[in-house]
């Protein structure tokens, strides 16, 4: 188990850091809190040494003789600061330690995860985007804040991600083992779900895909350091901490969105399930059963194949990641689906009821445009994710 920090920044989301330090202790870690003088307005010290089990002090003045504003970051696997204000942000890009926590923002060895949360105007400010580049480009991890509602009645981006999101990022960073930010500076596209096609105002036509490998995906490479955008169709999950999402529902809701996203990101991770069929007429009214009378029949139209079109206006540099779910023939059928989308990699599942769809696991076969067949063994989807990043970044180059 792993030696944390949770530092905790002067701003109203810090009752949210609550939840975020028991998905720690409850996992086995070890959780030293390090609040500043202001978070200490918003939550008292007598909660965060009750819930971590652990001394807590804001000041380098207690317990001199343990040297903490030195010790506790050198000795520490993880440092998360949920929320980081735009005050902390700012003091760690200048170096300045005037508090334990900034003291120990400057003596950590080890990945550090800031979770920002702030009014947007405060996120949005030049001074702020100044001080986050600075920090990204010295290898800290500054989560995307996610949009919604904010102190007041005011809404927008600034919002403190999901307190398991985060904690789901940090796992993701520790499991990497303090491996550098290998897609930082990288834009990168995944989709995720799966597509419902109209067929009256209370029936569609859809799929078993839960959007659990794409958010996988969107996860992990948020974890590596990349910007990321997240299509998802009909997903329900939360938000992955630090991911941009866009939502949309039908195959050309999916179609469009991914298109225009995907003109300038530098890899494009196709791992939503659109369907390929959609009904020839919409019925404005509900179709109503008829006793005796057999159902009409649905006649069905071919949806575009978005990740050939993506295929065919990829610009150069870009790698592509297709899909390929079958239920026999998988590798003969993904290496014509290979050609014809002219994808660099696709990844191959078998796929039935209780099998890939809504599991936490995955097993999946790899082919490359260069001839490479790689086999992943199951393994839960986030590290299959991670192994198929590595694919993409060889591609990158």
């Amino acid at each position: 188990m792993a030696r944390v920090v949770l530092g905790i920044g002067g701003g109203i989301a810090a009752y949210k850091a609550c939840e975020l330090l028991r998905l720690f202790t409850e996992s086995g870690h070890t959780v030293r809190v390090v609040p500043t003088a202001a978070a200490l307005r918003f939550v008292g010290a007598p909660t965060w040494a009750a819930l971590s089990g652990q001394p807590v002090a804001d000041e380098v003045w207690a317990d001199v003789h343990e040297v903490p504003h030195v010790r506790i970051g050198k000795e520490a696997d993880l440092v998360v600061v949920a929320p980081a204000t735009a005050d902390l942000m700012a003091k760690a890009a200048h170096g300045l330690a005037d508090d334990l926590l900034t003291t120990t923002l400057l003596t950590a060895h080890c990945p550090v995860v800031l979770a920002p949360a702030m009014h947007t105007e405060m996120w949005e400010h030049a001074a702020t985007v100044d001080n986050v580049a600075t920090l990204r480009r010295r290898g800290v991890l500054v989560v995307e804040p996610a949009s919604g509602r904010l102190t007041g009645a005011d809404t927008g981006k600034g919002r403190l991600p999901d307190p398991a999101e985060i904690y789901a990022y940090a796992m993701r960073v520790l499991a990497r083992g303090g491996a550098d930010a290998d897609l930082a500076g990288r834009h990168v596209v995944v989709t995720a779900g799966g597509t419902r096609e109209p067929i009256d105002p209370v029936r569609f036509l859809g799929n078993r895909s839960s959007g659990k490998q794409g958010y996988a995906f969107a996860r992990t490479a948020a974890a590596r350091g990349a910007r990321v955008t997240l299509i998802a169709a009909n997903v329900t999950m939360p938000d992955p901490a630090g991911v941009d999402v866009v939502r949309v529902g039908t195959t050309e809701d999916l179609r469009k969105a991914t298109v225009e996203a995907a003109a300038g990101a530098d890899a494009v991770v196709m791992a939503a399930a659109p369907a390929d069929f959609r009904p020839a007429e919409f019925a404005p009214q509900k179709i109503k059963k008829k006793d005796g009378a057999p159902p009409p029949p649905i006649a069905l139209v071919t949806n575009p194949d978005i990740a050939a079109e993506l295929g065919e206006r990829k610009p150069a540099g870009q790698v592509l990641v297709a899909f390929a779910a079958e239920t026999g023939d998988a590798l003969a059928n993904a290496r014509a689906k290979l050609v014809r989308k002219k994808a660099d990699l696709i990844v191959v599942n078998e796929v039935g009821v209780d099998k890939v769809f809504g599991l936490d696991a995955n097993t999946a076969t790899v082919l490359g445009a260069d001839g490479s067949v790689t086999e992943f063994p199951e393994q839960s989807k986030e590290d299959l994710a991670d192994a198929v990043w590595d694919l993409v970044i060889r591609c990158l180059g």
